[in-house]
C-alpha cells in the first residue's frame, strides 16, 4: 500500500493535470498541514482516494468549521445539530479531518506479510504547532500529551484486535529534536517522542519544516518508527519494505 504525503506547499507535480496518472498506484493521501483546503479539494477530486488531513498553524481560514464548539454558531437560527451538519457538508472537501482523532479504515486493508491476515489501516492525527504567539491551533506540550493519553484505550484495543497499536501518527509539528528547529514556532513536541517510544507506529508523518536544502534529512529512524517530513510531497509504503524494517531499531533519532 502506497500513501501520498503532502504538506506546507502546493507542489506542481501534485497540482497537475497529470496527477491522476502519476499517482495512480497510491491508495490514500495524508495531508500534514499548512495547505489551502482548495488544494486538498483538488487532490480528493483528482485522485479519488481516501484522504486524511490535519490543520497546521497557517492556512486556517476554514479551521473554525471543524471546531465542534463553534459549529452551532455557523448558521444562526438553526439548532446545533443541523447547523453542525450543514457546516460539515459545506466545508469538508471530501477529506477526513484527523485532528485529535483515531481511525481504523476498513477501506484500506493491509496484509500482514508474516500471517497473511488482512487488517485496516490504523491512523491517528494531532494538529497544530507549539504555542508561540497565542494564535489558532497552537498548543503546549503538556496539552498534546494529555490528548495523546486520551487515545490510550483505543490504542490498547487496536493492539488486541490487530496486533499493533497504530500504523501512522499524522501531525503537523515534529517530535522534539527530530527535524525541528530552535525558534519558538518550530520546536517539536517532546510528547511525540514519548508516544513513539511507547506505541511504536510505523510512521510519524509531519509537515511544518520546509526542506529547501538537500542536506536536510527528510526521514529519520527512531526505534521502529520512521519520522517523515511530508514537505511538498513524499510517498511511503505499508507494510514497510523489508529493507526498511531491518533498519528499525538500528538507527537512532537525531539529537
Amino acid at each position: 500500500m502506497k500513501l501520498l504525503c503532502v504538506s506546507d506547499q502546493i507542489d506542481p507535480l501534485v497540482y497537475s493535470a497529470t496527477a491522476k496518472k502519476r499517482f495512480a498506484d497510491v491508495s490514500a493521501v495524508l495531508c500534514a498541514g499548512d495547505l489551502p483546503m482548495d488544494y486538498i479539494d483538488f487532490i480528493v477530486s483528482t485522485l479519488n482516494k481516501p484522504t486524511y488531513f490535519v490543520f497546521g498553524n497557517h492556512n486556517l481560514k476554514e479551521f473554525r468549521y471543524y471546531q465542534k464548539e463553534r459549529l452551532a454558531s455557523v448558521y444562526p437560527g438553526q439548532n446545533s445539530s443541523s447547523g453542525s451538519e450543514l457546516a460539515y457538508l459545506k466545508h469538508h472537501h471530501g477529506a477526513q479531518n484527523a485532528g485529535f482523532k483515531m481511525f481504523a479504515d476498513y477501506n484500506l486493508l493491509m496484509e500482514d506479510p508474516a500471517t497473511g491476515r488482512e487488517t485496516p489501516l490504523l491512523i491517528a492525527g494531532i494538529p497544530g504547532s507549539r504555542r508561540y504567539n497565542a494564535g489558532l491551533n497552537q498548543y503546549s506540550d503538556a496539552y498534546i500529551k494529555y490528548r495523546l493519553r486520551m487515545m490510550i484505550p483505543r490504542l490498547i484495543s487496536n493492539k488486541i484486535r490487530y496486533g499493533r497499536y497504530l500504523d501512522i501518527l499524522l501531525t503537523h509539528a515534529t517530535p522534539r529534536h527530530i527535524h525541528d528547529l530552535e525558534d519558538p514556532c518550530h520546536k517539536g513536541f517532546e510528547s511525540f517522542n514519548w508516544f513513539i517510544q511507547k506505541y511504536q507506529p510505523s510512521y510519524l508523518v509531519h509537515g511544518h519544516i520546509h526542506l529547501y536544502d538537500a542536506r536536510i534529512p527528510r526521514i529519520t529512524e527512531t526505534g521502529r518508527t520512521s519520522v517523515v517530513n511530508a514537505f511538498g510531497y513524499h510517498i511511503i509504503e505499508l507494510p514497510k519494505p523489508i529493507e526498511e524494517q531491518s533498519k528499525d531499531g538500528e538507527n537512532s533519532c537525531r539529537h
